[in-house]
């Protein structure tokens, strides 16, 4: 009886052990369900008794404890995903073991992941099933951020440009079906720069931000807009009719920008844009294509002035094309050596003595054929070849000129030579000048730089300051073109200039038409009084040149009395003045 007795109170200890243990076990298992801020539900099929654990309260509203049926928790969520909980919740209806689902909470910034899962017997049967609802709010704030960042720009809030093509790609296959036209809308701010170095880049980060506000007022289901960097956006049209329309959206465009953005420092600002215009299936059939032809025909519109719009012309873009195989012919030119001097005499008009010579550049291509300065000068300009290019016409031209001092004296012939606005304002340009000279032992009061009104548009006193340093040991200056330019008197008077050149285009109608001739008599006059002699470009005809010498011009320059010569020609100028 004892060992009996022993016996259970043996196994009634043991049973209270384990079930000491469960109870710990379940407590922990409880601690921790309550501590993942999840909540869970466990749904027997047999009993049709559903036990509910962790944090029900965070997201629907009542403990854990409470009754839950699958009508309280829809009817807290969003209507748009309800359909698919339902699903979800239900799942041993379509017979499968575990779906996954995010949705939204009615009312609340929570996004929710919901897990089902169901277990099924032998015969297929449900016997349990279990949810898990797990907050995903700040994942997803996290994914659409870096969805954001992937699709928008984050100054504007506008489509990028990644994500603008691909519209647009789609926005076109639309349309080939459709039998649709899309416009693309190249839009470049006016004189950005000026805004950027005038006034700061967080003032001109605030320019972009509110010109792309208003731009994304355009926005639509048929109108998309994108920033693509810095001052540029770009806009696509489906089918572009009645209030969407091209005409329509820059005419609009052109409106609002009639009154000045306001700044958040109280300041206002005053902007113009530029507009490219290109179209599908017209300019191209494809997206990036007839980005480009909008970005280019965009610059056409640039070169005419501000606030300029410019539609897709084939002789536009070929234009385009010819310039770009200019330029990629230039970089190979100045490697090769493909480019060399000319001189163009000047003649006194009374005496008609050599007065001196003008260094031009030429260009012979891998053809033979001569390439006009007036196609390649312009484009080394904007690619910035111009400085390799005017270093080659410095050196070449000062190396000839002592050539011909060395063999035939230093006569007073002077050498004129064009500098590049560009060229003049480089740091080192007048220690390099002055290292020229010194380097081929030419007399500086032997050279004339020319320069043209350009030159003085950024910062007039540091070029002035160039000048004086420069005419300082001889260096004579001349204005090439005047006339052409802004022209102002109020600056003509504070140049330390010796020369003033009257273009061409006075030149060519100076005896048949009244009033440019008065306004050629007007500059030599004026000339005369500042102190600086003149020269008439372009003279082609002997009545010119009478009326040119009448007037009082003191000296000329152009094919009456000489074309541009090569070195040898100029040698033999040199023997007979």
């Amino acid at each position: 009886m004892q060992n009996s007795s022993s016996d259970n109170n043996y196994q009634i200890g043991l049973l209270n052990a384990m079930n000491s243990r469960l109870m710990k076990d379940d407590g922990i298992f409880r601690l921790l369900i309550e501590k993942s801020g999840d909540a869970f539900a466990y749904y027997d099929f047999a009993s049709r008794k559903t036990d509910c654990l962790g944090n029900w309260e965070h997201f629907f509203g009542f403990a854990s404890d409470q009754y839950v049926s699958i009508s309280q928790i829809m009817d807290m969520v969003e209507e748009r995903y309800c359909a698919e909980l339902y699903e979800c919740l239900m799942l041993e209806r379509r017979g499968k073991e575990k779906e996954v689902l995010e949705f939204k909470l009615a009312g609340k910034d929570v996004w929710v992941e919901l897990e089902t899962c169901v277990i099924y017997d032998n015969d297929k049967n449900p016997t349990q099933k279990t949810y898990c609802f797990r907050d995903i709010t700040k994942y997803r704030m996290m994914h659409d951020e870096l969805s954001f960042m992937a699709y928008y720009d984050t100054l504007t809030g506008l489509l990028n440009r990644n994500f603008f093509v691909r519209s647009l790609e789609e926005m076109i296959d639309k349309a080939e079906k459709e039998k649709c036209v899309v416009s693309v809308l190249f839009i470049d701010i006016d004189d950005f720069r000026r805004i950027n170095d005038g006034m700061g880049m967080l003032i001109g980060d605030e320019v972009v931000r509110k010109f792309g506000t208003m731009l994304r007022e355009y926005s639509s289901d048929n109108v998309i807009v994108s920033h693509f960097n810095g001052d540029i956006f770009c806009i696509g049209i489906y089918d572009p009719c009645g209030v969407r329309s091209v005409n329509n959206i820059l005419d609009s465009i052109k409106q609002r920008l009639g009154e000045p953005i306001e700044l958040s420092n109280g300041a206002e600002v005053n902007i113009t844009v530029c507009v490219g215009v290109s179209e599908y299936p017209e300019a191209s059939v494809e997206a990036v294509e007839l980005i480009n032809l909008a970005e280019i025909v965009m610059f056409k519109a640039k070169h005419r002035g501000k606030n300029q719009i410019q539609y897709f012309d084939q002789p536009i873009i070929q234009e385009f094309i010819d310039k770009v195989e200019i330029e990629q012919k230039m970089e190979k030119a100045i490697k090769n050596g493909r480019f060399f001097m000319c001189y163009q005499p000047q003649y006194d008009t009374v005496t008609q003595k050599l007065r001196g010579i003008e260094a031009l550049v030429r260009w012979k291509d891998e053809d033979g054929n001569i390439i006009s300065p007036g196609k390649f000068i312009p484009i080394a300009e904007k690619n910035g070849a111009i400085l390799q290019l005017g270093e080659f016409i410095i050196e070449k031209s000062l190396s000839d000129y002592s050539k011909w001092i060395e063999k035939y004296g230093q006569k007073d012939i002077i050498l004129s030579i064009n500098i590049s606005a560009i060229q003049f304002k480089t740091k080192n340009f007048v220690n390099y000048i002055i290292s020229m000279i010194k380097k081929y032992e030419v007399p500086p009061t032997n050279v004339e730089l020319e320069i043209t009104e350009s030159v003085f548009i950024d910062d007039m006193e540091d070029i002035v300051s160039k000048m004086n340093v420069l005419r300082d040991i001889g260096i004579r200056f001349s204005m090439d073109d005047f006339g052409t330019g802004f022209s102002s008197l109020s600056y003509l008077r504070r140049l330390p200039i010796d020369t003033l050149k009257i273009d061409k285009s006075f030149v060519d109608t100076v005896v048949t038409d009244g009033p440019t001739r008065t306004i050629a008599e007007a500059i030599i006059e004026l000339s005369k009084k500042l102190g600086f002699d003149t020269i008439a470009e372009g003279v082609e005809q002997e009545v010119q040149y009478s009326l040119l010498k009448n007037i009082g011009c003191e000296n000329i320059q152009g094919y009456f009395f000489g074309k541009p010569m090569f070195v040898e020609d100029i040698d033999k100028l040199y023997k007979e003045n």
